[in-house]
């Protein structure tokens, strides 16, 4: 059953015991992180920067190393088994891990510690392909986006959390790392109990046989996923995130102590500031996107994390004066806000960019494969971060640039790379110009979208009304919706661009281009023939009046030649628009009176084809709409 409300996921047993389980496993991971980072950052390496920043990024690099080696038998474990019992042998693992941290803190042994960190990198590394690709088995794709946005909120939740934790308890003078080992037990304790209570996951490939060569199975990953254009730039724009988000993370210890001149509970704060802006994002994309996955979210996200990256730069672009401010002494300073505003917003708009990334790989793998594809996303942002930790470490040491100057060019490239991605995939760009201008100038009230199959082939019929129909329709709907629409409106500029990224299909009448027309009716025969859905307009035309015109017979030599099942769909509130007709017909210039007015959209059941005449069609659409034109 779809939940109405992402929060209520919490309270079901096919999600719940999960989302702690993850959220703990997370939590856990950054108390022992911070401990250590704190321990060698503030304490053993204190002295020197250059010291810190190496042991810095000696932690990074260690602990996702696992995620290069062993990420591709964690896809196939998970496509092969019970993930539910597979996440309860990797909360047995953290635990016997923390066992050990104990005597590393105590010891002060920090290269005990980092190979604890090795490892705590591998249990994350057998959980990643588990954690998304369970989502999509127990959630309904209307709650994918929410689903995905908890986890992520979750997830950086913990890190703040968990961060703050270690943080504060290795500060703790002589028994700071007895309650970290304490408190990290703990976590591992209940999370292990969480773990026991997930429900049973089905296997989708119980007969797949494991492949225990991480190399040669790690190149079948990319290569399989290479294969399927929209997955692969995904896998590549979530790697990109995290290169972004890894020297940014990785570097705020330093920039809290050596940019900002503060003490540890700065960094703690700064952490702080960041993750709320992450759960931000993440928790809004579900509302902003109208439970489906819109990945027109992706470049308005990519947009803000350059803004304010490169800001942030110009807002503090050299080292501090003071040392060891605490926090109350740092927002006493005004160009400190401007900082704090940077890094919330970045992070924010870092959520916009990421879940709908997630989401998308998840509906367009195939089950049976979706964790080893997870895996393989897992490997490319392994190989990404390694990246970032190499070239942060060589730009700061062998080139000379500052802390400032490292993030500047971070952000910078991620300009470079956005364009990139969007030319080789300008559906992003599409569904972002869309996203755009639909949700600026309306409100859409939607009823009984549902009622579209979510698989198989199916036409949809509607209303015509104003020159943003289409943009509407395809931006509500699920999934993708190739429509038929009079050539032109197909060539109006900006809208074309949308209009052929998306494989809208351009058709005239028979006595204007009767070439063109014969070949819309082949394009969507063949369109429906591959299951897809095609989205007409029964009209021929928008309407002069903001009456509903009789319908055409082109409709019927559709299903003549195709018969697939007809869902009628009504626009509602659109006439008087200034995308509509209505000041032409009174002879008025179309001037813009109303923004964000308040639209719908609804759907009836669908019609067998047998039914669906246009005289029949027509009546339903009108009886949809009712009086609300």
């Amino acid at each position: 059953m779809s939940e109405s409300n992402q929060f209520a996921l919490l309270r079901s047993r096919r999600f719940g015991p999960f989302f702690w389980t993850q959220a703990l496993g997370a939590f856990n991971d950054n108390v022992f992180k911070n401990a250590l980072v704190i321990l060698v950052v503030y304490q053993i390496a204190a002295a020197s920067s250059a010291d810190s920043a190496f042991y810095t990024n000696l932690a990074a690099g260690l602990f996702i190393l696992p995620f290069l080696l062993f990420s591709a038998t964690s896809g196939q474990l998970s496509d092969k088994f019970d993930k539910a019992r597979i996440a309860q042998w990797v909360k047995a693992l953290e635990l016997a891990i923390m066992v050990v941290a104990v005597a590393g803190f105590v010891w002060r042994n920090i290269p005990l510690l980092m190979t604890l960190l090795f490892l705590m990198g591998l249990h994350s590394t057998i959980f990643g392909p588990l954690k998304y690709g369970l989502l999509p088995q127990v959630l309904d794709e209307r709650e994918l986006v929410g689903g995905n946005g908890l986890i992520e909120m979750a997830t950086f939740l913990a890190i703040l959390l968990g961060q703050n934790l270690g943080a504060t308890l290795i500060a703790i003078p002589d028994t700071g790392a007895w309650l970290v080992g304490g408190a990290t037990i703990l976590i591992a304790l209940v999370g292990l109990g969480c773990s026991l209570m997930m429900p049973k996951v089905p296997s989708p490939a119980p007969d797949l046989k494991i492949n225990w060569n991480p190399f040669s199975e790690t190149w079948n990953n990319l290569t399989y996923i290479r294969g399927n254009r929209a997955v692969f730039l995904s896998c590549l724009g979530i790697s990109w995130f995290w290169f972004f988000g890894s020297v940014f993370i990785t570097q705020l210890p330093s920039y809290a102590k050596y940019v900002i001149g503060g003490d540890a509970g700065v960094y703690t704060f700064l952490l702080t500031v960041f993750s709320l802006g992450i759960g931000l994002g993440s928790l809004l994309c579900e509302r902003l996107s109208g439970h489906k996955v819109e990945i027109g979210l992706v470049p308005f996200g990519s947009i803000g994390m350059t803004l304010f990256g490169v800001d942030m730069y110009f807002a503090k672009p050299d080292l501090a004066v003071a040392q060891g401010l605490h926090v109350a002494q740092l927002l006493s300073q005004p160009w400190v806000w401007r900082v704090l505003v940077d890094i919330f917003l970045m992070a924010v708009f870092s959520g916009f960019f990421i879940v709908p990334l997630f989401a998308l790989i998840q509906t367009r793998s195939d089950p049976a494969r979706r964790s080893r594809v997870i895996a393989a996303n897992n490997i490319l942002n392994a190989l990404f971060m390694v990246v970032a930790a190499g070239l942060s470490a060589v730009l700061l040491n062998a080139a000379g640039l500052s802390i400032p100057g490292l993030l500047l060019a971070t952000a910078l490239m991620n300009a470079v790379v956005a364009i990139y991605i969007y030319t080789l995939v300008p559906e992003f760009l599409m569904r972002f110009l869309s996203w755009i201008l639909v949700n600026t100038l309306y409100r859409i009230k939607l009823d009984g979208l549902e009622r579209i199959p979510d698989t198989g082939a199916a036409l949809l019929v509607c209303n015509h009304v104003s020159y943003m129909d289409a943009l509407i329709i395809g931006g509500s709907v699920r999934r993708p919706v190739r429509f038929v629409m009079y050539y032109k409106i197909f060539n109006i500029p900006v809208l074309s661009f949308i209009f052929r990224t998306a494989k809208a299909i351009p058709i005239a009448g028979s006595k204007e281009d009767p070439e063109l027309l014969a070949k819309a009716f082949d394009a969507v025969d063949a369109t429906l023939a591959e299951g897809e859905l095609v989205c007409i307009f029964p009209e021929g035309g928008l309407t002069r009046d903001g009456d509903i015109a009789q319908f055409r017979s082109g409709v019927e030599k559709i299903l003549a030649r195709r018969p697939v099942p007809v869902v009628p769909l009504a626009l509602r509130g659109l006439w008087g628009s200034v995308f509509s007709r209505r000041d032409t017909a009174l002879g008025r210039s179309r001037l813009p009176r109303r923004f964000w007015s308040k639209i719908g959209l609804a759907a009836s059941d669908p019609v067998p084809a047998a039914e669906a005449t246009a005289e029949a069609l027509e009546a339903k659409v009108k009886t949809l709409r009712g009086d609300w034109a």
